[in-house]
């Protein structure tokens, strides 16, 4: 039986959320200078109110059905009501990343054919200040004054939303009747896929793909209204637009904050039940937790090591279905008492639900937080098939997976393990790209994910690999790198992040980058205190320290798997440097180019065969 979405489009998803709770908080958001800021609420009738404004300043633009309107600018609210805007004015949003470059993002607005870019500020703006984009007719600022003199006209977001309340004033029906025609099969979104490799892809997502993640998410019980989501994610990212399309179907109210560096403060200040993030975020927390308690030393790393231990006993029984007994249940209560309670009041005291998604999550880390009474709901998707696609249920949690489909989407695996999806929420192609669509799809309308994994037989699902990410030895073997960099994740507490290298190689290597704020800790106690980055992760004992923890993760890996020699990198890797995907995928053609000296120095010597 398929799934009952009963909307037809975005807006008319909306509108109706607006109809049936229009007093109850939708948005919140950040007001005020730092040190005194607070928290402002609009409610659903106000984003109402807002989205529609912006709707008809656009259509007053000549923006018209499909049309697209390209968004640049960090994750805040004004983000989803111009996002939301667009939509009821019948058109598409073209998602642009902050970080993008102003050589990418005049590729995006020409490849698009945006007629329109909403940009954050000037600085943005500039990024397309001069170039040849002969669809664009306006640029307008979420904030700063228009620039005069610009190669495209200028004005504010408010000065657009002014223009629309005029047109409703005159003709107030003029959104709905404009919403009335928008068809489930209309495309909603082109968002640009970060690409690994390459220019990267538009991908043409639909109103009834939207709809069907919202519905699909809600009835899960995932989201509640009763809820209070922190949304900081990146909202031109897929993970970030399918969260705002089911906080309008469930109506639960969501702050929404992209500053990142005030992530920790904030979660204490907002009290969340529910944060959606992506596993570096989480593995952070990890590190944090595990290094401060083994640099106390003594009883209190004593004590933290018996909670965990505690912890991860009982939830090994938990995902055994067995019961939990007595004593460990007593047992567990002291470990929440002295140690797990610190970590649950560092992300706001209050939470209900965690959520990972974006890239893979290492299973130790994951059985940690389960351990700490904060069990992560890991999830799949991808930008072609809207996000959402699998996840695991708080009622169903099975550690080491990405749980089971949403709604009545499809998933079968090729004879080599790829798995294959087909179902509503499925692109309808790459934008411009007959070719590369035509070979995104099976005969029978399967999507290829290029991702390798196993289903279970109660259908959890489980990613072994990226299919082009596998890397086959010299001597023929074949070793799923994320795996490892996973488990070296989970050992190692001071790392940020890990590259394997081993393609036609006789031997595995691996990249290594470490966490500064971690780092930092490790230092204190010896003579490299207060040293900068690159002097204490070039160092003597940074080296022997990794060493030990290299010895570790061997001891869990097949023979050929093994790391025979790594390099410390001088920096992290960083999406400037084009080493990382914004939304925090290795870039690993990238970093064996930029670090390509280091992998040789590695490899002196050793014979490496094709």
């Amino acid at each position: 039986m398929g799934l009952h979405v009963p909307y037809t489009s975005i807006p008319d998803m909306f509108l109706k959320r607006v109809a049936s709770t229009p007093d109850r908080d939708a948005f919140g958001y950040p007001s005020g200078a730092a040190g005194s800021e607070k928290v402002v609420w609009l409610t659903w009738a106000q984003m109402g109110e807002r989205a529609r404004a912006v709707a008809a300043g656009l259509r007053g633009l000549g923006i018209g059905s499909e049309d697209r309107v390209a968004i640049l600018a960090n994750t805040r609210y004004e983000w989803i009501v111009a996002d939301l805007g667009i939509m009821c004015a019948g058109a598409a949003t073209t998602t642009v990343y902050p970080t993008t470059e102003a050589d990418d993002a005049t590729f995006i607005l020409t490849d698009s054919g945006s007629k329109i870019l909403i940009a954050e500020d000037a600085r943005q703006a500039a990024k397309v200040e001069g170039a040849s984009l002969p669809d664009l007719t306006h640029i307008i600022l979420i904030e700063g004054e228009p620039k005069a003199g610009s190669s495209v006209p200028q004005m504010t977001l408010a000065d657009l939303e002014r223009a629309g309340a005029v047109a409703l004033a005159a003709d107030p029906e003029l959104i709905k009747r404009t919403v009335d025609q928008i068809r489930p099969d209309q495309l909603a979104t082109l968002i640009y896929t970060s690409g690994t490799t390459g220019r990267p892809k538009g991908v043409e997502l639909l109103h009834a793909g939207w709809c069907w993640e919202g519905v699909a998410q809600g009835e899960l019980g995932l989201l509640q209204p009763s809820d209070l989501q922190y949304l900081w994610l990146p909202l031109s990212h897929s993970f970030g637009k399918t969260l705002i399309c089911s906080v309008v179907h469930v109506g639960m109210p969501t702050y929404v904050d992209g500053r990142v560096d005030k992530l920790v403060d904030n979660l204490a200040r907002i009290q969340p039940t529910l944060m959606c993030a992506a596993p570096r975020v989480f593995e952070k927390v990890y590190n944090r937790s595990v290094t401060v308690a083994q640099a106390a030393g003594g009883a209190k790393a004593k004590i933290f090591a018996w909670a965990v231990r505690i912890g991860k006993q009982k939830v090994a029984l938990e995902q055994a279905g067995k019961r939990v007994p007595l004593g460990l249940r007593v047992r567990y209560a002291l470990a929440t008492r002295l140690v797990f309670s610190k970590l649950q009041a560092r992300l706001g005291g209050r939470i209900r639900l965690l959520v990972s998604g974006a890239a893979p999550l290492s299973r130790e880390i994951s059985e940690f937080f389960a351990a700490a009474g904060l069990p992560i709901m890991e999830g799949y998707g991808l930008t072609e098939t809207s996000a959402g696609n699998f996840v695991n249920r708080p009622d169903h949690l099975r550690i080491g997976t990405v749980g089971q489909s949403l709604g009545d989407l499809e998933c079968k695996l090729d004879t080599d393990g790829e798995i294959l999806l087909r179902g509503t929420p499925v692109m309808r192609g790459y934008h411009n790209k007959p070719e590369d669509t035509a070979a995104a799809f099976t005969e029978d309308g399967f999507f290829r994910t290029g991702d390798i994994g196993e289903l279970d037989a109660e259908g959890f699902l489980r990613i072994t690999d990226r299919k082009k990410d596998l890397v086959k030895t010299s001597g023929g073997k074949y070793i799923a790198p994320s795996y490892i960099e996973g488990q070296f994740k989970a050992i190692c507490p001071y790392t940020s992040q890990v590259v394997v290298i081993g393609q036609a190689r006789n031997f595995c290597t691996m990249l290594i980058t470490l966490d500064p704020d971690a780092l930092g800790g490790w230092a204190a106690s010896t003579p490299l205190a207060g040293k900068p980055y690159g002097e204490i992760a070039g160092s003597a004992e940074a080296k022997a320290m990794v060493e030990g923890y290299l010895k570790q993760l061997n001891q869990k890996l097949n023979r050929w798997e093994t790391i025979k020699k790594f390099a410390i990198l001088p920096r992290d890797l960083t999406i400037e440097d084009g080493e990382m995907t914004p939304s925090m995928k290795i870039k690993r053609k990238r970093v064996e180019v930029n670090f390509a000296g280091e992998i040789e120095k590695m490899y002196a010597g050793s014979v490496a065969e094709i």
